[in-house]
């Protein structure tokens, strides 16, 4: 499930099945309309109904997670496996509720308040510990709608500003000490697979690769190693890109990517993250094989 065959991370996908022998295609779920049958549930495309499939990769954006997971959903309920089931990938697009999971699971993670609109701008500041702050709309994705606030009275006024657009945000501690660089663990089952240092450029804190950050392959400690594996088993994920800080008081958590890109951890480490993925599909695709059965 793929809005683009050309993207770089869908291509490998497709590259390394058929290198297996798999037949793969791909799907644009947007394109998709399902029948909502009681005894036969089905997903059309084109015209034609999508059977005779053993496993289904979603490669949802943030932009498309509702109707995305609604048709891997349907998927579910005619038995196909999924790579990552919908309500996993639901999970870890909520923001608030995957921090909060992970909190409730003893994961590190950076002190963090959510608010829509504070009576107490004072207050919530406090509650991380004061300037600087990052704050980040819950929307967000890859970098957008996230601002750090190096003083309380720039603090006040992008809260202001969120505030006026009605928009609920995080406010989070700054994690000085690591610098404009991040780690992002691929994890595949109970594995971390491959490990990349992401930093930002100069006077940049997000480390986003397109946003003309660079990467490099990292070795993990074994508590970052057990993070990343913890934190994409509590949001049920199978492949998971677990994004973390280097604290000094440990790894910290930031967020639980569903739909890791691939360019650039193959790029990073030269490992074939896309053949690993296929290979644990082989080892673990089975008719009907879902925890949830498409529920919740």
């Amino acid at each position: 499930m793929s809005r683009n065959s050309k993207l770089y991370s869908t291509r490998r996908l497709v590259e390394a099945g058929r290198e297996r022998g798999h037949e793969m295609q791909v799907v644009d779920h947007l394109r998709c309309y399902m029948n909502i049958a009681s005894h036969q549930p089905a997903v059309h495309y084109k015209g034609v109904p999508l059977t005779g499939f053993d496993a289904v990769i979603p490669r949802i954006g943030a932009s498309a997670t509702f109707y995305g997971t609604a048709v891997l959903r349907q998927f579910e309920m005619t038995g196909v496996f999924p790579l990552n089931e919908s309500v996993a990938i639901s999970r870890s697009r909520d923001k608030l509720r995957s921090l909060q999971l992970l909190s409730r699971r003893g994961i590190g993670m950076p002190v963090t308040g959510f608010a829509h609109s504070p009576d107490d701008t004072d207050d919530l500041l406090a509650l991380v510990g004061g300037a600087p702050v990052v704050i980040k709309l819950i929307e967000g994705t890859q970098g957008v709608g996230v601002v750090l606030a190096e003083t309380k009275q720039a603090a006040e006024s992008v809260i202001d500003a969120f505030r006026g657009l009605n928009a609920n945000f995080l406010v989070q501690e700054f994690i000085t000490e690591a610098r404009g660089a991040d780690i992002r663990a691929f994890v595949i089952g109970n594995k971390v697979v491959a490990a990349m240092r992401r930093q930002g450029k100069e006077g940049e804190f997000r480390s986003n690769l397109h946003r003309g950050g660079t990467a490099q392959v990292v070795k993990l400690t074994p508590e970052e190693r057990s993070t990343a594996i913890r934190s994409a088993g509590i949001m049920g994920l199978n492949v998971a890109g677990v994004d973390m800080l280097r604290s000094n008081h440990g790894p910290v958590v930031m967020e639980v990517n569903s739909s890791p890109g691939l360019e650039g951890i193959e790029g990073a480490t030269g490992k074939n993250v896309a053949g690993l993925i296929i290979g644990f599909i082989e080892s673990n695709a089975r008719p009907g094989k879902t925890r949830t059965r498409g529920a919740g």
